[in-house]
């Protein structure tokens, strides 16, 4: 069997659990060495534990794999830059990058904390900027590197979920741009919106508010039974095709992985334009956009724009 990524070194970050240790695992099956980040921690980013980590790594060692741990949280500039070092000490080398690395802290964003909203964008949003910055500094140099990211239909618009969607479509914009300062260097970056079921997804709070707006009848919230259909595993080998040499044209996109389906996003542009003669006027606009611009739109429900 020829592995893709025999003589690589990945870092994958949360990879203790759900998407991050599918991909993990993935990685070192098709032959690459990996640096197994993950801080411990419970989903709303309590606590730590070097057990997730180092489980991870004890499988796939039993498959014969090569794998470290690493403890360290991308939340910071210093832990950002630690796992990067943990793959150059290591493994000397650093060929692969996937920030995967999240935690979630719902809350209607008038009851939102100050500190429930840091905390979710230092880890989301800082997280990707903190390891994909000391990366690129090695990437740069060696003229090669691949960049996936993590972001998430969470970024559409999730009630409960301000501090996560703007997070999220934050790490959108960031691949984008990385991709485009980067290509010189022949390294890409992309991004994934993946669908499975992870303690993120169906963690206690999130199945409360499904089951409310079911009550309420106020939208139709996902169906429990065929996200658990949704395995971390199938996000994996999307994930390992971008890392491949196979994958070096594809650059600065964005794709919906689940199930068994790989979807990738159009490249955002304007849907419908309108013009005038001079400046636009409050009037002119309270006139001509309703018939125009705002044709058929519908409103906001619970769940997001439909």
């Amino acid at each position: 069997m020829v592995k893709r990524l025999e003589g690589k070194v990945a870092i994958v970050t949360g990879a203790g659990q759900g998407i991050g240790r599918a991909e993990a695992v993935a990685l070192a099956a098709e032959g690459a060495k990996v640096v197994v980040n993950d801080v411990g921690c419970a989903t709303g980013g309590i606590g730590e534990s070097v057990s997730p980590a180092d489980e991870v790594v004890a499988e796939i060692e039993k498959a014969c794999g090569i794998a470290v741990a690493n403890y360290d949280t991308v939340a910071t500039s210093e832990g950002g830059e630690n796992i990067i070092q943990t793959a150059l000490e290591h493994f000397g080398r650093l060929d692969i990058l996937v920030n995967n690395a999240g935690i979630i802290r719902d809350r209607m964003i008038f009851n939102m904390s100050p500190e429930e909203w840091d905390t979710v964008i230092k880890v989301h949003l800082y997280g990707h900027f903190n390891c994909i910055r000391s990366a690129c500094v090695i990437f740069r140099q060696q003229r090669s590197g691949r960049i996936i990211n993590t972001a998430s239909e969470g970024g559409f618009g999730s009630p409960g979920q301000a501090n996560y969607a703007a997070a999220k479509e934050g790490i959108v914009g960031l691949t984008r741009t990385v991709a485009i300062e980067m290509a010189r260097y022949g390294v890409t970056c992309n991004a994934i919106r993946p669908r499975a079921t992870t303690r993120l997804v169906l963690s206690k709070e999130t199945r409360k508010g499904w089951e409310k707006d079911r009550v309420t009848g106020r939208s139709a919230a996902p169906d429990t039974e065929q996200m658990i259909g949704w395995l971390p595993e199938q996000v994996a080998p999307m994930v390992v095709y971008l890392s491949t040499d196979e994958a070096v044209n594809i650059n600065g996109h964005i794709f919906l992985v689940y199930g068994n389906v790989v979807s990738i996003y159009q490249e955002p542009v304007a849907a419908k334009t309108i013009y005038t003669r001079g400046l636009w006027t409050v009037d002119a606009l309270c006139e001509i956009v309703p018939h125009t611009l705002a044709a058929g739109l519908e409103a906001p429900t619970a769940w997001g724009i439909k």
